[in-house]
């Protein structure tokens, strides 16, 4: 699962990114410091079920720290957005083309409105941010309707003719996208449109571009240079229906985390709170900075880096954590590993669509699951819970 990190230029997405990762972006303060995409491994953390269990738990994969298992997602940070973007101005191309298997994005615009709609430094409070918000969906759209637009008067004729239902027909011209048929069914369902396609006006596949975009890209927003941000910023942003905004402050974010990797600090991800290992290897700058930064944890309650990933993962997507195991006693896997491993699916998964997300012979040859904690039998068909622990049984 990948997560793309974007916005406009210079407003901080590759301190977003490096800050999440650990992983070395180039950062500046001018516009289209990132030009190639830049990947790395965040970690979103989940309950482990050890704790509850009192067994200790052998991850093959990420750790677990205080019974709560970390989960490696992949985020994608990409050149910056600028206005007419999807027809191909500043690196347009590149940045919509590299989001299309994003199954979500983290949109970091500047609260503090010092970038211009291009990126360049402007004066505190210029810009107003939700200009912002719109114009990345805009561009998004825009984008997506030239590929739905190109050769449609045409196609759309055919289709008709031939009975192709739309959510298959808009499915085949999106699916370099990863939109699928049931994307574009929840997307098209509320909307009145007319039953032939070849009768849909130019309006009406901006709005058809625009839905499923929503469906199948789902935004929230990082409300960054929070700590500088004009209070009036953050209180309309964060009165914005229909979208989760997260104030925070990336820089500060990245500080800690650069700070703990050199053993100054004790200090985890998403925490209210740091504490310094030495006070003898801290500089007295450094103390200073550590301080500030300490002001807008206490202010916002976190940097808001970690939070954003995490409701990203859990709220916007609405994943949740299911442990796997092949014995159901021992909660281990074949090499004995304890609790092994965990997948983030999205809710309402049911224990068999969870076996062919493991392989597909294992989904094939289905034949039931068990329960772990109960020892019960569940079917084919049975809706999984957030931190099930659940052992496939299939005829391999």
């Amino acid at each position: 699962m990948e997560l793309g990190v974007v916005g406009k230029p210079n407003v901080g997405k590759s301190t977003f990114f490096s800050s999440a990762t650990l992983v070395d972006a180039e950062i500046a303060n001018y516009p289209f410091t990132t030009i190639d995409a830049n990947k790395g491994v965040c970690y979103v953390k989940t309950k482990c079920p050890c704790q509850e269990l009192e067994v200790e738990c052998n991850p093959r994969h990420g750790k677990c720290v205080d019974g709560h298992r970390l989960v490696g997602v992949e985020a994608i940070d990409v050149a910056g957005l600028v206005p007419d973007a999807y027809q191909g101005k500043g690196q347009g191309n590149q940045f919509l083309d590299t989001l299309r298997q994003a199954k979500a994005l983290i949109h970091i615009i500047d609260a503090s409105g010092s970038t211009d709609a291009e990126g360049n430094p402007v004066a505190k409070g210029t810009r107003d941010p939700f200009e912002d918000v719109k114009f990345l969906e805009r561009e998004i759209d825009l984008w997506t309707k030239g590929i739905i637009a190109k050769g449609w008067e045409r196609q759309s004729k055919t289709y008709d003719q031939l009975g192709t239902k739309r959510d298959r027909a808009l499915a085949e011209r999106l699916g370099g996208l990863g939109v699928t048929e049931n994307d574009v069914n929840a997307a098209l369902r509320p909307m009145d449109l007319d039953e032939r396609m070849a009768n849909w006006s130019d309006d009406d596949l901006y709005e058809v571009a625009r839905a499923i975009r929503k469906q199948t890209k789902p935004m929230i927003i990082a409300a960054n240079k929070a700590d500088i941000a004009p209070p009036e910023n953050l209180e309309s942003l964060a009165a914005l229906d229909d979208y989760i905004v997260v104030p925070t402050c990336a820089s500060s974010e990245l500080a800690l985390r650069k700070a703990a990797k050199a053993g100054l600090i004790d200090y985890s991800p998403g925490d209210k709170e740091f504490s310094i290992v030495d006070e003898s290897k801290i500089t007295p700058p450094q103390k200073a900075g550590l301080e500030a930064i300490q002001g807008v944890i206490d202010k916002f309650g976190s940097t808001g880096v970690q939070q954003c990933i995490e409701e990203a993962v859990f709220k916007l997507l609405d994943l949740i954590a299911v442990f796997p195991v092949e014995d159901e006693s021992h909660y281990t896997d074949h090499a004995g590993n304890v609790l092994p491993d965990v997948w983030l699916v999205p809710r309402g998964t049911t224990a068999k669509e969870l076996a062919f997300k493991i392989h597909t012979d294992l989904g094939e040859k289905f034949v039931r699951a068990v329960d772990a904690r109960t020892k019960r039998v569940i079917g084919a068909d049975h809706e999984l819970q957030d931190g099930d622990i659940i052992k496939i049984a299939a005829n391999v």
